[in-house]
């Protein structure tokens, strides 16, 4: 009989990891490529991801802006001529502005908006026009944040809770509309994660304290451990799972 632990087996998939270069994207890459994957990491910084993929092994490396859609469809499109195929989307691309709401601009708002909200959007819907062609089905894990549950309070974050909020029920929308044809999509929402992303924070010790402190655990989030999460979602153990939307926050939320 097999073991249940081959249902987190992802040997052939082809996944696509957005802001693969390092953080929570290059966890989760490595945790795709030791289940058996091939990671396709895209970022901004190619030669950062290009780094990540050739320490892995079974992975590769591609420049890519999430908010074009002409360069969007182009990469996807490309990617399924030469692979045959696309598995697995992880939304994992983000972006944070943290200024109070009074001193934040328009254009601000919109960079951030731009990154978290619409490339999820954008990518989500490149890759699941070929996983509907393939009519083999997929998995599509976005990147919320407890922040798109919480209204914060340790420092002002507008732009970023806002279009969190927007990606937990946009996974919500998305999952409801491709579930018969066999495309899952969930979301993580971590709580503060320890990673370059959130390196003004952790310069803060002050502030570092008072996040261990709202955290029922007690301590910050490693990045391996969303990976981890994001593995279960992508992988055939979570195949009635859908639309859900998973906190990997030490229990903030359940205050």
């Amino acid at each position: 009989m097999p073991s249940v632990l081959d249902r987190f087996r992802l040997d052939g998939k082809v996944a696509v990891i957005t802001g693969g270069a390092r953080g929570i994207g290059r966890a989760t890459a490595e945790a795709f490529v030791a289940a058996g994957a091939r990671a396709v990491l895209v970022d901004r910084d190619l030669d950062e991801a290009q780094r990540a993929a050739a320490a892995m092994g079974n992975a590769e490396a591609h420049a890519l802006d999430v908010t074009s859609e002409v360069d969007v469809n182009g990469f996807f499109d490309a990617l399924v001529a030469r692979t045959g195929r696309l598995d697995i989307l992880v939304n994992n691309a983000g972006a944070s502005i943290r200024k109070g709401t009074v001193e934040l601009s328009k254009a601000e708002w919109d960079t951030v908006i731009a990154v978290n909200q619409s490339a999820v959007f954008l990518c989500a819907k490149a890759a699941a026009r070929h996983m509907l062609a393939g009519k083999s089905g997929g998995a599509i894990v976005n990147l919320a944040s407890v922040m798109g549950f919480s209204g914060g309070g340790l420092y002002p974050n507008i732009s970023y809770q806002a279009s969190k909020g927007a990606v937990v029920n946009m996974t919500r929308a998305l999952a409801i509309e491709w579930a018969k044809e066999n495309i899952r999509v969930n979301a993580v929402a971590p709580a503060w994660v320890r990673t370059g992303f959130i390196a003004p924070v952790l310069a803060k010790p002050e502030l570092v304290s008072a996040i261990e402190d709202v955290t029922p655990m007690g301590r910050l989030v490693e990045p391996e451990e969303v990976a981890a999460a994001i593995l279960f979602l992508a992988s055939p153990a979570a195949s009635m799972t859908t639309g859900h939307t998973l906190a990997i926050d030490g229990g903030f939320l359940a205050q």
